[in-house]
């Protein structure tokens, strides 16, 4: 079998069979909608290294309290969704995935934005919304690929400039944290799929100040045109 999706009403621990698959290459271990409540499992064994040919890992809405340093030996992995369980920390190890496209970490635990990540050259989706993240690392700068970045509540009081290096993102959801202001040099985002209502950059639920949310909401011409005029005052 190459895709194997386990269910059921409980899930405490990775059935040891599932290691001598060596060929599998999808495995979702995420609980259906109605038994949402009865998946309980707190660790993934080290024994994960042994599905090397393994492109996509569901583990979504656990109660997963550590990642094992063994999941960077996952070379082929591709997509990687870890959202709604009770992380804390992420391993160094998962600089190692540089095939992984699209990383889910929504709701859990996280403080801060793991360095290991920004190690992830081929990354175009990460998902961090709904943990308590203050800062974001100067290094975010390399993840030259990324088109969506999901920052929606948590504890950012500010945006580095290195996040508007980011040329290729398409969506930025940034609604429910502290941002007072952005950088100066936000406008040049220009690749930001503004849209119709702007939804694929959102700034809900911040006290920003500058720029003020009416111009946030008219797209990155007049933010640009908003830090200019101020600098010129």
């Amino acid at each position: 079998k190459k895709k194997l999706k386990i269910s059921g009403r409980e899930l405490s621990s990775v059935p040891t069979q599932v290691f001598s698959l060596d060929q599998l290459q999808v495995l979702e271990m995420s609980p259906e909608r109605e038994s949402c409540l009865g998946y309980r499992m707190e660790l993934l064994p080290q024994e994960i290294s042994s599905l090397r040919n393994l492109t996509c890992l569901y583990v979504d809405s656990n109660n997963l309290k550590r990642v094992p340093a063994e999941i960077g030996t996952l070379s082929q992995l591709e997509r990687l969704t870890l959202s709604n369980n009770s992380l804390s920390s992420l391993p160094p190890e998962m600089g190692a995935l540089q095939r992984l496209r699209s990383l889910h970490l929504a709701n859990n635990s996280l403080t801060e934005l793991p360095a290991p990540l920004c190690q992830l050259r081929s990354l175009t989706f990460l998902d961090v919304s709904d943990n308590r993240i203050g800062t974001i690392p100067s290094s975010i700068r390399h993840l030259e690929k990324l088109e969506t970045l999901l920052l929606l509540f948590n504890s950012l009081e500010s945006l580095p400039e290195d996040v508007c290096l980011l040329r290729n993102l398409h969506t930025l959801w940034l609604g429910n944290n502290h941002l007072r202001s952005l950088p100066t040099t936000f406008g040049e985002l220009v690749n930001l799929d503004w849209g119709y209502n702007y939804c694929s950059c959102n700034f809900e639920g911040n006290p920003l100040e500058s720029p003020p949310p009416d111009v946030c909401s008219r797209g990155p011409e007049e933010i640009r045109r908003y830090f200019l005029s101020f600098h010129r005052t």
